[in-house]
């Protein structure tokens, strides 16, 4: 699944280097004393609906013993860890989660994973939506570093109370009709400030940029800050451009609650009923519910994203060479990532699948979710998953987009002007881009 926490990567990295020094002899399987089971250990980011899988998994298999790490953790904390883990070559898990931003930075050291390819995984491929598929090739095609597990289908996700509230339809075909298009979803946000509820439009600017750019760039450039020759393109890709000034307008329309994206402040803001709309990709079901608790079950609801749809997200898992339960940590990544794997994640947490398989069982595509007022979230975000339109990664994406982000949240927070904005924006991506 994709999570993708966003927090300034300054503290991340004296955290990064303090859990490396505590983790670093606990990854990788370690050896069980006696004749017990092994110890399989699966590092992951945000939340991935394994919980049931596992305990599936271990009842089938007595001799292994799963430990999950990483739960909820922010992808900030996540991929320095397992990068430095990989580098260090020891303290990375048997199975481990990469995030689509950074699978061509791992792709780039194919020698630190086990080639799947080696291991029966080439009779799979059929079992993943072939954009997927590639995604976890190296670039001649002789390496599979990982496994898809879901994509990332959007939409937006309301509260139908703070609709009713500030006299807007609340049923989700209706709402869904408010927005055509990203500046008919401003219009209805400043509509919604006007009826002073008390709560803001969306919670953060950050989110709906990254979901407007990656929805542009699947629709017209298929690259966001890199082309696809690993050019960083961050001021001339025209999708970027295009995001920046959207977002802009939502920012200037006085429509954000300036929560900051995964802060300790958004997660309060879910529980307070502090804004009434946020982009949502299908793995987002899961966060939202997850903040919001159980008493705003059936408060919210999904409508169709504006413009024309989107991929946000996406994951693959994959063997680093240094497990020491290679052979049985593979096992359990194709398990994991089967259309029986991807479905049961599917009804735990709500990340949708990269298997064909998947989407078309009625598990999927007849799925609802009462959380979400019964929505029929199989049809809301199954349907056209087949046809979504990847975005090209760089070599540096997740460090440019960091900085990107950063910029838009200055201006959020009125530290900046939108011209002194996107000048930071390019400057701080080239350097992060250089390093």
């Amino acid at each position: 699944m994709a999570v993708f926490p966003r927090r300034r990567l300054a503290a991340v990295a004296l955290a990064a280097t303090t859990a490396l020094l505590v983790t670093a002899g606990c990854g990788g399987g370690a050896e069980e004393g006696g004749d017990g089971p092994i110890t399989l250990t699966v590092d992951v980011f945000g939340q991935f609906g394994y919980e049931q899988l596992y305990k599936d998994y271990m009842a089938a298999n007595p001799d292994v013993k799963i430990v999950e790490r990483g739960t909820g953790t922010n992808l900030d904390e996540y991929s320095p860890k397992l990068t430095q883990w990989l580098a260090a070559g020891r303290g990375a898990g048997d199975v481990v989660a990469i995030e689509e931003g950074l699978m061509v930075e791992y792709k780039a050291n194919p020698g630190n994973f086990v080639n799947l390819l080696d291991h029966g995984a080439a009779d799979l491929k059929g079992n993943f939506l072939e954009w997927k598929w590639n995604a976890g090739l190296t670039a001649d095609g002789k390496q599979l570093i990982g496994l898809g597990t879901d994509v990332g289908g959007i939409a937006i996700c309301y509260r139908k109370d703070l609709f009713e509230k500030a006299g807007l339809p609340t049923e989700r075909d209706a709402v869904s009709q408010l927005w055509p298009t990203w500046q008919d979803y401003i219009a209805t946000g400043e509509k919604f400030v006007a009826a002073k509820t008390g709560a803001s439009f969306l919670d953060a600017a950050t989110n709906t940029f990254n979901t407007i750019l990656l929805q542009t760039a699947g629709n017209t450039t298929g690259y966001s800050y890199y082309d696809t020759s690993g050019n960083l393109v961050v001021d001339s890709n025209p999708a970027v451009r295009q995001a920046w000034d959207t977002t802009m307008d939502i920012i200037d329309s006085g429509l954000s609650g300036k929560y900051g994206s995964w802060s300790e402040e958004w997660v309060s803001a879910f529980k307070q009923s502090k804004f009434a709309t946020i982009a949502c990709p299908a793995w987002m079901t899961g966060v939202i519910e997850g903040n919001a608790g159980p008493a705003a079950n059936g408060k919210w609801d999904i409508a169709r994203v504006p413009g024309n749809g989107g991929n946000w997200g996406g994951s693959h898992l994959a063997v680093p060479k240094q497990s020491k339960h290679q052979a049985e940590a593979i096992e359990l990544a194709k398990f994991l990532t089967s259309a029986k794997g991807q479905i049961g994640a599917f009804k735990e947490k709500g990340p949708l699948p990269s298997s064909p398989q998947a989407l078309d069982d009625p598990a999927i595509a007849g799925a609802t979710n009462a959380y979400f007022s019964g929505a029929p979230v199989g049809t809301i975000f199954g349907t056209g998953a087949k046809s979504l339109k990847p975005v090209y990664m760089g070599p540096k994406n997740q460090a440019v987009r960091t900085e990107v982000e950063n910029a838009v949240r200055t201006v959020e927070l009125g530290q900046r002007n939108p011209g002194q904005g996107w000048t930071d924006a390019v400057t701080n991506a080239k350097k992060a881009a250089a390093k």
